[in-house]
């Protein structure tokens, strides 16, 4: 039982799972990613935020039950989870449930009123049950007498029937030889197709034409007859369902409709403004920046043309647009245009108190200056930001790019602090990938800080959570630093070691210089001692202490004088040496 208790229980770990999971999910592979996200909640049971995440691959997969189980678990422990509410929406609009997902878009923008997908599912939910039940202004029910009159019609048209199906060809073509209908009538009626019967009309007078056949054979009269009686049967049609009075008060309903739609368009604006945010979104992420830049101003200038009763929050969508304008320009290179397009969303923002326009315009400016080399600006805009941060992942982001551009400047020490910082924030949030670069960073400041052994165990960190992801080029490059910092840590060490040796030996200066001059005088002594003895040997030795008679002494002056003269010396030398000694000792 043990063993198939530790068999089912998957290797590797929560956060791992969930990330690998989402990185699937990124790349559209939702059934892999289903697998890591079953994975992960053997391992944590229940987690709300895997469950949510599950839920998406379910759905996108239309598996849209399971999909609303998943919803409605990560609800259980938490009503007020607006990842949970949304994904609730969300699976119940897909299923067709509108007026349910509208409850729970409702639920959800109660409680966030700043995020605008709620505000848009109300919208798309208000629409599609318009579509489908029609207007409730247009709908109006009595009930100011019994109901059984419905039977009663139900049973005449069911006798109508009948005797319509009893009609013989005959008498349906004598029907169709009717007089013809008033011409306006009949333009009423038919509408575009009205020219389409005069020309056929017009054919039936051309007699040559009439009596011609096809290459089938078919006789060109019999096609006319044809398309003419076609249009008469669906204008008799056209007449039963809505006859000229109905038309006519259908039309007036039309006008007065467009005219208070035009005046109060909010549907039709909420579907103008998603269709266009969605499309400048496809064309810069499909690397087409110039078009959604385009897509952006014109869209910019209508929404500037309307009023503010017709768009509530035009002053955010034009923030937004300044927005989508600033990243557009961003990636075609327009560093400056850029910059001014998010100071003016920036703008916007806090002229309508919008804290998360203003942080995403914070985020863009900082981009902005450092792509273009100004890191301290982008450090204090970022490090103005970071109270707005919301969640785990975004002061993730938020830290390391403020650690990158301290490291820019050259202050490593600053620098390593954001970089732990951002570890810290990724390990909350389970992102094995933001664990990797801010662990990078961290060792990168560390080797501009010269601590090469903390730098070398957090490359070796990095190096395995690169090979968890599956990253290979970040393993060719972590490696290479690695081999960088080894080298760099081994001269540091060389150097530090002929550092002490030197130390060591100046240390040592004063007693190793006394000791040097004992070692001399006692060699100078053994020397005369030798002396004396090759002057007491033999007729040799006398004979080479004669040849060394002249010699140069430390003033450089010559000495010359006889052998005896010199063994006087000599002797009397030695003598005074051998008291010395014995004085000593």
């Amino acid at each position: 039982m043990a063993a198939a208790a530790a068999a089912s229980v998957p290797a590797g770990t929560f956060p791992s799972f969930m990330a690998e999971g989402t990185l699937l999910c990124r790349r559209g592979e939702y059934g892999k990613a289903l697998t890591c996200f079953n994975n992960a909640l053997k391992l944590r049971a229940g987690d709300k935020q895997c469950l949510v995440a599950r839920s998406k691959c379910y759905l996108k997969l239309g598996d849209t039950e399971n999909s609303l189980k998943d919803a409605e678990a990560s609800l259980q422990n938490d009503k007020t989870f607006s990842k949970g509410l949304y994904q609730k929406a969300e699976t119940l609009y897909t299923m067709g449930d509108f007026e349910f997902a509208l409850v729970f878009y409702h639920r959800g923008y109660r409680l966030r009123p700043e995020l605008q997908k709620f505000r848009l599912g109300i919208e798309k939910s208000q629409e599609a049950i318009v579509n489908c039940i029609g207007s409730p202004s247009s709908v109006k029910l009595e009930n100011k007498e019994d109901l059984c009159f419905i039977s009663r019609q139900a049973e005449s048209k069911k006798a109508n029937q009948k005797l319509q199906d009893k009609l013989t060809k005959d008498q349906k073509w004598t029907r169709k030889q009717e007089p013809v209908r008033n011409p306006k009538t009949e333009r009423q009626l038919l509408g575009e197709l009205y020219a389409d019967k005069a020309y056929l009309e017009k054919l039936l007078r051309d007699e040559d034409l009439m009596e011609s056949s096809t290459k089938q054979g078919i006789k060109v009269a019999d096609l006319v007859l044809s398309g003419i009686s076609y249009l008469d049967t669906r204008s008799e049609f056209w007449q039963q369902q809505k006859p000229i009075y109905a038309r006519v008060r259908e039309r007036k309903l039309r006008q007065q409709r467009w005219m208070r739609d035009k005046k109060q368009k909010p549907a039709e604006v909420g579907r103008y403004v998603v269709k266009s945010m969605e499309d400048i979104d496809m064309l810069l992420t499909g690397d087409c920046p110039e078009e959604s830049c385009k897509k952006a101003e014109r869209v910019l200038k209508t929404i500037q043309g309307w009023s503010d009763d017709e768009v509530p929050n035009k002053n955010e969508l034009i923030g937004n647009l300044h927005s989508c304008i600033g990243n557009a320009q961003l990636e075609m290179g327009q560093m400056e245009a850029a910059l001014q397009s998010h100071k003016m969303d920036l703008e916007f923002a806090r002229q309508n108190d919008l804290l998360d326009a203003v942080s995403r315009a914070l985020d863009n400016i900082g981009r902005v200056y450092a792509r273009i080399g100004k890191f301290q600006q982008a450090i204090d805009t970022w490090e103005e930001k970071i109270p707005m941060a919301k969640s785990s992942l975004e002061k993730t982001w938020l830290f390391h790019e403020i650690g990158q551009c301290y490291l820019e400047l050259n202050k490593a020490e600053a620098a390593q602090n954001y970089g732990q910082k951002s570890l810290q924030s990724a390990d909350e949030e389970g992102d094995v990938e933001w664990q990797l670069h801010a662990t990078v960073l961290v060792a990168q400041a560390q080797v501009k800080l010269k601590d090469y052994r903390s730098a070398i165990l957090n490359f070796e960190k990095a190096l395995e959570k690169a090979k968890l992801i599956h990253n290979e080029d970040a393993q060719k490059a972590i490696i290479s630093a690695l081999d960088d910092v080894s080298k760099s840590f081994i001269e540091e060490l060389h150097r530090r070691r002929e550092e002490t040796t030197v130390y060591s030996l100046a240390e040592g200066g004063f007693s190793a210089g006394s000791t040097g001059d004992d070692n001399l005088e006692k060699r100078r002594e053994g020397e005369e001692s030798e002396r004396s003895a090759e002057h007491r040997g033999g007729e040799k030795q006398k004979a080479a202490a004669a040849a060394a008679g002249n010699r140069t002494d430390h003033h450089g002056t010559r000495q010359e004088g006889g052998e005896g003269r010199g063994e006087e010396e000599t002797e009397s030398k030695g003598e005074e040496r051998r008291g010395a000694r014995q004085k000593k000792k």
